[in-house]
């Protein structure tokens, strides 16, 4: 049984690797500040230590990571229109927090962190797929904030010996992802306005491609990660489904499976957004032993029966 740290376990994606952790026995802390996560995404699981406080408050950082083995860092602001909007609180929340961890966890021992990172760091570049040797050019500040935290990750393995992988994520989706404010992913927003029978908007023109990836695939990656060989630290890693689909096309097919007969209406397209992602997972696959294991459509049906099952934001 090891024992693991889940920053921002609270959270949507956290929350699914304490569940993912406990499921197989494992140890689990959580240090959450509540700022986006919440209690209720924890409240299924048993044997959890929750500390709540602040990752940049170095003393609260020292005591989130003493004794564990493994810190899985999924603590962000993680939004690019919140970023634009307030580029100095998620400076804090997604660089100051990161850096503090990360000298707590040398100094405490931990045998490897886990960084979520963001495909945002590809910016707009026109060469599809994504992959990891391709060089960066973020659009927002919070693009630009997950880029210099998997750079600070790769410092300290090189400088520190602090074993470190970045995972990158693509659009993740799935149960619990908030879609109650102007934040939230493009999909629980989708499922949100089509449970309630009410029409969602599309920024741009809906022909923006996405590399969605439901929630378990970033689970199974990260908590894979966690254990990899050393040939994987120090190394920044897609982890999405390496398909990509229109935001029109994923409309439709969440028609399909709600049955709801409602049409999008458009409007501008958001600063700071990218036009097409999709990701190169061969790197996953031959580092981590990744393959997905969820796809789109099933995901966006488990998503969709758990909105309408708990009818978040209704």
């Amino acid at each position: 049984m090891a024992f693991y740290l889940v920053t921002g376990g609270a959270g949507f994606i956290g929350s699914h690797m304490v569940e993912a952790l406990r499921a197989r026995g494992d140890r689990v802390r959580v240090a959450d500040s509540l700022v986006t996560g919440k209690r209720e995404n924890l409240a299924h699981i048993d044997d959890v230590e929750f500390l709540q406080g602040d990752l940049a408050d170095e003393a609260f950082a020292r005591r989130a990571v003493e004794g564990v083995e493994y810190v899985l860092h999924q603590a962000a602001i993680p939004s690019v229109p919140r970023s634009v909007e307030d580029p100095l609180s998620s400076n804090r929340a997604n660089i100051d927090a990161t850096l503090s961890l990360l000298v707590a966890a040398r100094d405490a021992g931990v045998r490897r962190v886990v960084y979520a990172g963001s495909s945002s760091a590809y910016g707009n570049s026109a060469t599809l797929p994504k992959h990891e040797e391709m060089p960066t050019a973020p659009l927002s500040p919070y693009a630009l904030q997950k880029l210099v935290g998997e750079q600070y990750m790769q410092m300290f393995t090189t400088l520190y010996g602090l074993s470190t992988v970045t995972i990158r994520y693509f659009n993740v989706f799935g149960p619990r992802q908030d879609p109650s404010s102007a934040y939230s992913g493009v999909l629980s927003l989708f499922i949100r306005f089509l449970v309630e029978g009410r029409s969602p908007t599309i920024h741009g023109d809906g022909e923006q491609t996405r590399d969605f990836t439901y929630v378990a695939n970033v689970v199974d990656g990260a908590l894979r990660a966690s254990v990899a060989p050393d040939e994987a630290s120090g190394q920044v890693i897609n982890v999405a489904t390496g398909r990509r689909i229109s935001l029109n096309d994923v409309y439709r097919t969440l028609k399909g499976i709600t049955g709801a007969t409602v049409d999008p209406v458009y409007g501008p397209p958001r600063v700071g957004d990218v036009r097409d992602s999709l990701a190169d997972i061969s790197k996953a696959s031959r580092l981590l032993g990744y393959t997905p294991i969820v796809h789109l459509e099933e995901g966006l049906r488990r998503t969709y029966e758990w909105f309408a099952s708990t009818r978040v934001g209704a």
